[in-house]
């Protein structure tokens, strides 16, 4: 197991103590401590970053968090929050000695509301799940991260979690109206309500999406749901050059069309995805586009037709329109697959989140490919192209000496490019431990100091998940 140095000495260790302590509070089959049951939460979906906790806490009631994280932190003792652990900047990876608590247990949905378009959760509850139960009302929960069949709503809001559908519809911190939160001193705090205006004092709701775990323990989320589109058209195009997509999603922008979706995978990604799922994909294109656009029927046709004039009009070699929904979710699972398909080609896969402007794409593109040669890397890239959120992901092996040195240079190079270009660190993964190193770069020094000042205003022990987003 590849460890990591995460833990400040000053913090102390999960004891015999605290754990009959938690054991009293949950049950003591519900504190797991032998190796063989904490390993499984020694790490999340982030390459090569692990590290064992001394023991993991799984209550059963929403009442007992507030009493967890009393203990933990009165002990001294750092306490490291999860959900399924799907993370990809490694924001949940536990530190030595620490305790995790898991949140999955909590998984009830609290109150559908519709006639304020609202949804009362526990942080446990798996994000597909609040898009199928709002579907039943004619309801639509629309961020759809990659891994939504898995990932928890509580490790969503940590993230701040985007989507395929983020071009349109936007990221988690755009759905959530209201939050109950846990500090570090065990007190509890219910932030934001069920107004669609709001601008009573500062808004702290928004200060703690996306802070990862670092500032609160999410136990309950008010979501915003909207009303489900009626209409969904699906497309596929196919280049025979890279910049030329990436200047057709442009395009379409300028053109003054929002799709909901308009997603890239490069030809590394569409020769990986189609050894994986067997979807008929061109293996000979150098760029493929899945666009969607949603809504009422009429609008959805007019869209359509105008992302296909401009697709045509850069240079597109092959356009597919979806006849129904099957042949729909079959372009989709091309995207969706790309990740997993990926994976499957070396022993490690470290998966890149930056985010340029839009008028940056084209460039920022071929930037990556000439980056991956100059390196005599294997990177595929695919991501969100529509709101500018790349994933460069480099197929490596850790073990290998010789080639991470280059890995880390090529890494660093993308991230130096991406910020000379106005984007930013990350889009959707969040800091982590894997963009630590990088934040202050994009911050500047003030802006990264502040963050320190509202961290020990809420954690003055620094307990909660210490030596995430940064020092």
């Amino acid at each position: 197991m590849a460890l990591i140095e995460t833990t400040p000495n000053r913090h102390n260790r999960a004891d015999e103590a605290l754990v009959t302590a938690l054991r009293q509070l949950v049950g003591a089959e519900n504190v797991l401590t032998e190796p063989v049951d904490v390993t499984p939460y020694a790490f999340d979906g982030t390459a090569a970053l692990k590290q064992r906790p001394g023991c993991v806490v799984l209550p059963r009631e929403a009442k007992h968090i507030a009493a967890c994280v009393t203990t933990v932190t009165a002990a001294g003792v750092p306490l490291v929050t999860r959900g399924s652990g799907t993370g990809l900047s490694g924001g949940s990876v536990p530190l030595d000695g620490c305790v995790v608590l898991g949140l999955n247990h909590l998984d009830s949905i609290l109150e559908v509301d519709t006639a304020n378009l609202t949804m009362r959760v526990e942080p446990g509850v798996i994000t597909m799940r609040v898009d199928e139960e709002a579907a039943k009302h004619g309801l639509f929960y629309p961020p759809d991260p990659g891994s939504q069949k898995i990932s928890t709503i509580g490790g969503n809001v940590a993230e701040n979690s985007g989507g395929l559908r983020g071009l349109k519809y936007g990221v988690t911190r755009d759905y959530v109206m209201g939050l109950r939160v846990v500090l570090a001193d065990g007190q509890e705090v219910w932030l934001g309500n069920q107004c669609v205006k709001d601008v009573a004092g500062y808004n702290l709701k928004d200060l703690f999406i996306g802070s990862e775990g670092t500032l609160g323990v999410v136990t309950e989320v008010l979501l915003k749901l909207l009303p489900r589109p009626t209409a969904r058209r699906t497309m596929v195009a196919q280049f025979s050059e890279i910049g030329a997509a990436a200047q057709a999603v442009s395009d379409i922008i300028s053109r003054k069309i929002v799709p909901c979706t308009v997603e890239f995978l490069d030809q590394t990604t569409i020769r990986c995805v189609e050894d994986f799922a067997n979807l008929g994909l061109p293996i000979g294109a150098a760029a493929l586009l899945l666009l969607e656009s949603d809504g009422h029927p009429t609008v959805v046709e007019e869209e359509t037709e105008a992302m296909r004039q401009a697709l045509a009009d850069n240079g597109a070699t092959g356009i597919e329109v979806a006849s129904d929904e099957h042949e729909a979710e079959r372009l989709r699972t091309a995207r969706r697959a790309a990740f997993s398909a990926l994976a499957r080609v070396s022993p490690t896969t470290i998966l890149e989140d930056v985010t340029v402007p839009r008028s940056e794409l084209a460039d920022m593109v071929r930037f990556i490919a000439a980056c991956a040669d100059r390196h005599r890397l294997r990177v595929g890239v695919f991501g969100h192209m529509g709101d500018g959120n790349l994933h460069p992901t480099f197929l490596t092996d850790e073990r290998d000496e010789e080639e991470m040195p280059r890995v880390e240079a090529a890494l660093a190079e993308i991230v130096d490019e991406t910020l000379r270009r106005g984007g930013t660190i990350t889009g959707e993964h969040g800091v982590g431990l894997a963009k630590k190193p990088f934040l202050r770069q994009q911050l500047g020094d003030a802006s990264y100091e502040l963050l320190g000042r509202v961290k020990r205003s809420l954690d003055p022990e620094g307990l909660l998940n210490p030596g995430k987003v940064f020092d």
